[in-house]
Order: structure tokens, then sequence, then C-alpha cells
């Protein structure tokens, strides 16, 4: 357990680059820039993170964690028989629902905007897509690998919720056709070799 200090030490960091990323791209931002706008020293930086890129991880860890901790309130509610498609609109539920309550962050995760946010946002989501897709492995035979049926499930799923922003959709409405169109794939049981 840290102690008091140190966690009000690293919100603070993590609040002020989060403030940073309308004004810059994260890759530009310096630690220099960064310390004087937390008003803490380079060397209390260096003792709690090696880089500017451990402390973005450690932000996407905390949203890992949040995630977590609401698709199984969500898996403990509505879905204790783990119906597997039932469990993927879970995943996808918590994330979008993380992703717009934390927008002030997530919405500088766009490849144009910040490619390293970009990639190690799509990373955590595609290893989380694909974990689950494992488990769901462990009980049907699946017609292809869960890496590419995590691949397929989460590009086709940021394409479908991108391509809805650009056409101003609603974002309820958004979430909802998103876990229609995932349910209706998963349904079909087109994944699962019969």
């Amino acid at each position: 357990m840290e102690d008091r200090r140190i966690t009000k030490t690293k919100r603070n960091l993590k609040n002020t680059l989060i403030s940073m990323l309308p004004e810059q791209p994260f890759e530009q931002i310096s630690i220099t820039e960064l310390c004087a706008r937390a008003e803490i020293s380079r060397i209390t930086f260096y003792s709690h993170y090696s880089d500017k890129y451990a402390l973005v991880d450690e932000i996407f860890q905390d949203m890992v964690l949040l995630g977590t901790e609401d698709y199984e309130r969500k898996q403990r509610e509505n879905n204790p028989q783990r119906d597997e498609v039932l469990s993927y609109c879970n995943i996808l539920d918590a994330i979008m629902e993380l992703y717009y309550s934390r927008f002030d962050f997530f919405h500088y995760t766009a490849p144009d905007k910040n490619p390293y946010l970009a990639f190690a946002f799509y990373s955590i989501v595609l290893e989380t897509v694909e974990q689950h897709t494992k488990r769901m492995e462990s009980r049907s035979r699946l017609r292809y690998s869960p890496k590419r049926i995590a691949g397929f499930l989460c590009y086709g799923v940021i394409g479908f919720i991108n391509e809805g922003h650009a056409e101003k959709i609603p974002v309820e409405k958004l979430q909802r056709e998103a876990k229609e169109l995932l349910m209706g794939i998963l349904r079909s049981r087109v994944l699962i070799q019969l």
C-alpha cells in the first residue's frame, strides 16, 4: 500500500498529464514541462516513473482496474449463468462506459492525435477480448484463433463507433447498436465450429 503522499503525487502527475493533452500531443510533452505544471521536481518524478511512458501506462492500468471491476459487477448482476454472448456484451459495455466517463483522457487516444496512446489503448482492449475468447475456446471449438477473433471484434466495434461519431449518432444509441451488432455476430455462431 502506497503512502498518501505518494498516491497524491502520482494522482497530480496523472491529472497534469491529462490536462496537457488538449494543448499538445503526448509525444511532445516533456518531463520538464510536466513537472513544472505539476509543481514537483524532476527528482520526484523519476522516483516514481522511469519516463512519461511509464506514467501513461499506469494511467491505462488504473483504467483497466476500473473497467474490470465494472465488468465483474455486470457479470454478477446480469450474467450469473456466464452466457458467452452476454459476457462479450458486458465487456463492450464496461469499455464503452469507462471510455465515455473518462472522455477527458480517452478523447486523446485517437491514432491521428497520439499514436502511442492509441496503440496502448487498443492493445489493452485487444488483450482483454483475446483473453475472454481464450476462455470461450475452452468450452467451444473456435473456427479461428482467439487473437484473430479478438482483432475482428475490436477493429469492427471501434470502426463502428468511430463512424457513428462521424455521423453524430448519440452515444446511447451508438452503444445500443454496437451491442446489437456484436450479439448478432456472436449468436450466429459463425465463430464456432459445429
